[in-house]
């Protein structure tokens, strides 16, 4: 049985090839061809809302596709796009959110968003990663968590990113070999304990960030030798789904680097 750490690796190596691959899936390769023809004709956010289809491709891009049922959240992002400050994307820990209002910045750009290549080929690029990671898990979960970390850890400024984020939460809490009852205690010990445990700024170099997942996917074969492990525990928007918006802004608050 191939190790994680191996299967891993064998994504990456080639990452490129593997995205390759993953764009040539024929649903896949038709989603994407729909997505092109269509988005940029779409010249306002009901236009985007009122297009399905291109809706659901936008959020699985974006990996936030378990958050496609809140459309008036979702709205609130696109509308106050990311430009000022106290934009409704920018108040929220999950960075996820303010990827996508720039992705499709209507707020800035108005008619003209999705005109762009971030809104055309940046879209259909994380489509294709998203895809890829989805995929992976499906044959060992702690792979797709790896390839996230890897995609996401430059975007960690601060213990409260970890928090913010349940996916992130499981790998530090795995490779720091913290029990699973940790994620229940104080945030702002929760917080504190990760900034001191972890250089942060480790995770904007991409071989310590290399060895960081070494050393996950060796604690991640010892906690799930038989690889089974629910992946919806993990990459469900935070674990957040079902919980009221009011919630879900009080707890999304706690803003990066806010400490």
């Amino acid at each position: 049985m191939t190790t994680t750490y191996t299967s891993y690796k064998l994504i990456t190596a080639d990452l490129q090839t593997s995205l390759s691959r993953v764009q040539e899936q024929p649903d896949v390769k038709r989603e994407t061809e729909y997505y092109l023809s269509k988005i940029g004709s779409i010249k306002s956010v009901d236009e985007f809302f009122a297009d399905s289809r291109l809706y659901n491709y936008v959020m699985k891009a974006h990996g936030l596709e378990d958050m496609a049922y809140a459309k008036a959240f979702m709205r609130k992002v696109l509308t106050e796009g990311t430009e000022d400050e106290a934009a409704f994307a920018n108040q929220l820990s999950d960075t996820r959110y303010k990827e996508l209002a720039e992705s499709l910045n209507f707020a800035k750009h108005g008619e003209f968003a999705t005109g762009f290549e971030r809104a055309q080929k940046g879209v259909v690029d994380k489509y294709a990663r998203q895809t890829l990671e989805v995929s992976a898990g499906e044959d060992n979960t702690g792979v797709r968590l790896a390839l996230y970390f890897e995609r996401m850890a430059s975007s960690i400024t601060s213990g409260y990113s970890i928090i913010a984020d349940d996916a992130l939460a499981q790998v530090v809490r795995t490779a720091l070999q913290l029990p699973a009852e940790f994620a229940g205690t104080d945030i702002d010990r929760q917080a504190a304990y990760y900034e001191e445990a972890l250089n942060l700024e480790d995770f904007k170099d991409t071989s310590k960030v290399g060895k960081f997942l070494e050393r996950f996917t060796a604690m991640w074969e010892l906690e799930n030798p038989s690889g089974s492990y629910d992946p919806l525990t993990v990459f469900q928007s935070s674990s957040l789904t079902g919980i009221s918006t009011d919630l879900l802004i009080s707890i999304n608050n706690l803003k990066l680097g806010g400490r």
